[in-house]
């Protein structure tokens, strides 16, 4: 199967790159930002870490749902529509878990929620891939979400002490609200006659190429993403309050909006594989020190590194599924991949905190799977550094099968 190349002029306008940034903010505020609720409502309520794992998991099933019912429909759907669409579910799932300390009652919040961040990031993936360079253009998106997060890692902690864990989920719809605007900018369905006649097109297999980019993904996110609802409770448990770990997460994600800005400026003129195989193994070396180390400056450490390699890494992966399948069908299946993984390892990550007292296997698991994921990606990252001179991520290439 050959894939149609994107036209070597496209160029994406710094409004849609602006509506890239909200959207991709938008997106990941429930799982940048779940680990505080998860720890506000483990104080408010005396929920278990079971409990508390089903309910991140079952956010982030409902968002790889919601991407992988995108997905075949990638090449007719607007991403102007589904991001307002999934602003206004957010919104609304946000606010009604401010009125309820019913566990039933907020985990339909939290499905609603998760439904409304699948519909945002398929927006975003869906608007990048009608860019000249895909992974370019998620990494400004990701620069943009992680300066904002820096801040929120300082704000959200700050309501969570005056206003409980319900000031942090009115804060949080405030925001998706106000982020929501900026998918205005997003583009609407494909205008290209040649896109409108692909769209009819029957859907192809992905080939042995493309399931590797989602075995690569389901094992990343599986192995890195385990911890995340539970880094708060991992820093509690050597001492680290809440306050304090956001200043550091919000130190984190500033180094991250530059390792992002970095990756935008180099990403066409970049190799896949050594870049990508650096950034996995950074990720996994840090998942482990995270929940092994027992300073604080030992832990800020393993922070830094982790939130920098993980969204470097990101759309790194991103890169080569757009480059295998340039619609976006493949990119949102990879992305869909992430969160369900991410949601088997959360309950996972809930099991361990509950049966061994504490998080210490969940880091070293981690960058097993990252290792192995390193191993699964690498043959398709080679091939694609050998099939282009010019090294240009994010250009399509022939498929193997």
């Amino acid at each position: 199967m050959s894939a149609h190349r994107r036209p070597e002029g496209a160029r994406v306008s710094a409004l849609v790159i602006i509506g890239i940034g909200a959207a991709s903010g938008a997106a990941h505020l429930g799982n940048n930002f779940t680990t505080y609720l998860v720890g506000g409502l483990i104080d408010r309520f005396g929920f278990s870490p079971i409990q508390m794992g089903a309910w991140s998991m079952a956010e982030t099933l409902a968002y790889a749902a919601a991407m992988f019912l995108v997905a075949p429909r990638a090449q007719s759907v607007s991403a102007r529509t589904l991001g307002l669409a999934a602003t206004l579910l957010v919104v609304a799932a946000q606010l009604g878990s401010v009125a309820t300390g019913a566990y039933p009652l907020l985990l339909i919040g939290r499905i609603a929620a998760g439904l409304g961040f699948g519909l945002m990031n398929s927006a975003v993936n869906l608007a990048a891939g009608q860019t000249a360079h895909p992974a370019r253009a998620i990494s400004a998106g990701i620069a943009f979400q992680t300066v904002l997060f820096a801040a929120v890692n300082i704000g959200l902690p700050m309501l969570g002490v005056h206003y409980g864990v319900e000031g942090m989920f009115a804060g949080l719809a405030g925001l998706s609200a106000v982020l929501g605007l900026g998918t205005f900018l997003l583009p609407g369905r494909r205008s290209d006659p040649a896109d409108s006649a692909s769209a009819q097109t029957p859907v192809q297999a992905l080939g042995a190429e493309g399931w590797r980019i989602l075995a690569a993904m389901a094992l990343f996110a599986f192995g890195s993403l385990a911890i995340w609802p539970f880094m708060e409770r991992a820093a509690h448990g050597i001492g680290l309050s809440a306050t304090m770990f956001g200043q550091y997460q919000s130190a984190a994600t500033i180094l991250s909006a530059c390792g992002n800005m970095a990756l935008f400026a180099l990403a066409a003129r970049l190799s896949r594989a050594r870049p990508l195989a650096l950034a996995l193994g950074t990720c996994g070396m840090a998942c482990a020190l995270m929940t092994t180390v027992s300073s604080a400056l030992a832990f800020a450490g393993a922070l830094i590194l982790y939130n920098v390699s993980w969204f470097i890494t990101y759309p790194l992966l991103l890169g080569l599924a757009y480059s295998i399948e340039p619609s976006g069908r493949l990119a949102l299946m990879t992305t869909g991949t992430w969160l369900l993984f991410q949601s088997f390892g959360s309950l996972g990550a809930g099991v361990i905190g509950q049966v061994f007292g504490g998080y210490g296997p969940v880091g070293p698991m981690g960058l097993g799977a990252c290792l192995l994921a390193i191993l699964t990606v690498w043959p398709v990252a080679r091939r694609l550094d050998g099939a282009h001179g010019d090294l240009a991520a994010g250009q399509p290439v022939t498929v193997l099968h």
